[in-house]
């Protein structure tokens, strides 16, 4: 984590909306939630996102997340 933001590093192209679904995937799968309850809510061209999350509170994410 880097000036309160998570880093994440994916293996996907950012063509075509690649690297905004598997950053969705992977999040989705760490943090125990379906993929419906991710969503990118800006910056979908940008290297910097702002992700929503439903169906899991502030806290229990950076529990999951390791933070």
């Amino acid at each position: 984590m880097a000036d309160g933001r998570l880093r994440v590093r994916l293996a996907a192209p950012p063509i075509e909306g690649r690297a905004n679904q598997a950053l969705v995937r992977y999040l989705a799968e760490v943090l125990g939630v379906r993929r419906d309850d991710v969503t990118v809510a800006a910056g979908g061209r940008s290297r910097r996102k702002r992700v929503h999350l439903t169906g899991v509170t502030l806290p229990e994410a950076r529990s999951r997340l390791g933070l």
